[in-house]
């Protein structure tokens, strides 16, 4: 060692040590990159759990996120440095990059590969804007955007301005890359006169009573898990508050639209769902996790919630409207809990309930958009429990909302009876097949639902129908096959989503995703390596991500073998 001698070991031991660096390790932040990134925030609170609220601040103000300023926002924030690197590089929307390097281009353009976009033509669109890319664009493939029943849908993005194109063409998104997508002005809603609400309040409409209720009328979650209501209301009762209701509005499955179409439509009918479960359960926070692709419905329904707020119907109920970041893994309940206390979106090993692992570790009541959407219905009159609980089919309680997209002559949201078919689907509420597309095959529950034959379109889409076909109905989203379309693209479609989507936290599902995408790009499968990994998937995964990625694979080798390379 040349130069000043290292001092002898306290120990004595004889071995000479380094002497202490003069600093901290790795990066430190500037004070001018501190006071930089503090105004970038604005009045956003300095705490850990709005880091993903933070790094939006940032980026949508400077375009992407500069690696000093992730510095600076760490330090602000007391945490480490690598804290905050971890969460920006999780989520799929945020653009890190270095502070010599050239920003993103000013306007991005995510085109939306899930199956129903792809059915109707998103790779050739895909293809054809990076061949002519519009100037100052970047073109890239990105997962479900809710829009599966106006396909192929495209998101235009200048900076913080985001729009999206629905039934896109190359001409149609050059238009919207140039000049932005025109928004025409939000029609009025009528007046809401949040009655059922009020009689909680009044105390004519009891707790008990709210309780009795949702538990007469069958309802269950129907985000996908189907776990009944009242059991999650008196599961959470069963611990001391402070209490928290969470709203999961991050619907990414492919196929799904539903929760969307809620929203916009009749936003005040959820929040006033959101705010009689938070008053049965005597929450004193909501917290609405609303996914990042629905920017112009965030807006919109900022706007509810302060006019809510203004009408005193928040009743001390504090409302908070959280903004995903690009992460399908977050419709998984707890993985969501992770992000909104500003963490990645990684699922829990456990559940939240019966409530002691919750939101910041308080009892929470999880349900999504369409769930809260049916309370006012099932509260509002004595008898609506009932009625709710009557308007099944074949025997099935309950009713229910389906997002119908692919080969039909009118895809949308439909309310229909719970224990309704595909069939019934397609030919009443969906006018038929397309034009010259004969019915073959159809995902009853979306991407992880698995494909059933139309031989087998007349079982009851609901709870435990399916199962024992190795499918089910989860969120509700139906997409129809015809005989114009390849299953086994389908497939391979649906299993690199789920590859692109996995968190990479447990290993069964990271390798396994990976693995069955190369396998099904073999000119021949290989089923009984499938079959295999597909156990090993299911038996190891943490989340329902891994475990039911492989369903549409499985059920192509049980019921499709002629499609099957």
């Amino acid at each position: 060692m040349r130069g000043k001698a290292a001092a002898p070991s306290p120990a004595g031991d004889g071995q000479a040590r380094r002497p202490p660096r003069p600093g901290p390790r790795g990066r430190v932040a500037t004070p001018e990159a501190r006071a930089a990134v503090a105004a970038l925030l604005g009045d956003l609170p300095l705490r850990p759990d709005l880091l993903i609220e933070h790094l939006h601040a940032i980026q949508d103000r400077e375009g992407c996120l500069r690696a000093g300023r992730l510095v600076a926002l760490a330090a602000l924030l007391r945490l480490a440095p690598v804290e905050v690197f971890e969460v920006a590089s999780f989520y799929a929307h945020f653009d890190i990059v270095e502070d010599d390097a050239p920003a993103p281009p000013p306007v991005t353009i995510r085109v939306c590969d899930g199956l129903p976009c792809a059915m109707a033509g998103a790779e050739e669109l895909l293809a054809a804007l990076r061949a002519d890319t519009p100037a100052g664009a970047r073109v890239v493939p990105a997962p479900c955007m809710g829009a599966c029943h106006r396909a192929p849908a495209v998101s235009v993005e200048h900076g913080a301005v985001a729009g999206r194109v629905e039934r896109a063409t190359p001409a149609s998104v050059a238009g919207a890359a140039a000049h932005g997508v025109p928004r025409p002005p939000r029609a009025p809603l009528p007046p809401y006169g949040w009655s059922v609400l009020r009689a909680a309040r009044e105390g004519r409409l009891t707790r008990e009573a709210m309780l009795a209720a949702v538990e007469a009328s069958g309802l269950r979650g129907l985000g996908g898990a189907g776990f009944p209501a009242a059991r999650k209301w008196r599961a959470v009762l069963a611990h001391p508050g402070p209490r928290h209701v969470v709203v999961n509005a991050d619907e990414g499955e492919p196929g799904t639209f539903k929760d969307r179409d809620c929203l916009e439509r009749e936003p005040r009918r959820v929040l006033e769902g959101m705010l009689l479960a938070a008053h049965a359960i005597g929450a004193e926070a909501c917290w609405i996790y609303l996914r990042d692709e629905y920017a112009e419905l965030r807006l919109d329904l900022a706007a509810e919630i302060a006019a809510l707020q203004a009408e005193g119907m928040a009743a001390g109920t504090a409302i908070h409207l959280r903004r995903g970041a690009g992460a399908y893994v977050c419709g998984e309940e707890t993985a969501l809990l992770e992000s909104l206390e500003g963490r990645r979106g990684y699922p829990r090993h456990k559940p939240p309930y019966p409530g002691e692992r919750g939101l910041f570790g308080r009892p929470t009541l999880i349900h999504n958009v369409e769930t809260l959407w049916w309370l006012p219905e099932i509260l509002g009159t004595p008898d609506g429990a009932a009625r709710f609980a009557g308007a099944g089919r074949r025997g099935r309680g309950g009713k229910r909302l389906f997002s119908v997209s692919g080969r039909v002559r009118r895809p949308g949201v439909v309310a229909a009876p719970a224990g309704v078919t595909a069939r019934e689907l397609i030919e009443e509420f969906c006018g038929g097949m397309a034009e010259g597309h004969r019915f073959v095959a159809y995902l009853p529950g979306g991407a992880s639902g698995g494909i059933l034959p139309a031989a087998m379109a007349d079982l009851p889409l609901d709870f435990g129908t399916l199962e024992p076909h190795g499918c089910f109905v989860g969120s509700g989203a139906v997409v129809v096959l015809s005989d114009r379309d390849d299953l086994a693209a389908a497939v391979r479609n649906l299993v690199r989503f789920f590859r692109d989507e996995s968190c990479g936290q447990c290993t069964p599902c990271r390798v396994g995703t990976a693995k069955a995408a190369r396998l099904l790009e073999a000119p021949r499968w290989d089923r009984a390596l499938l079959e295999e990994l597909a156990a090993a998937m299911a038996d190891g995964s943490i989340c329902g991500l891994g475990q039911a990625a492989m369903n549409p694979v499985l059920s192509v080798l049980r019921f499709f073998p002629e499609a099957v390379p």
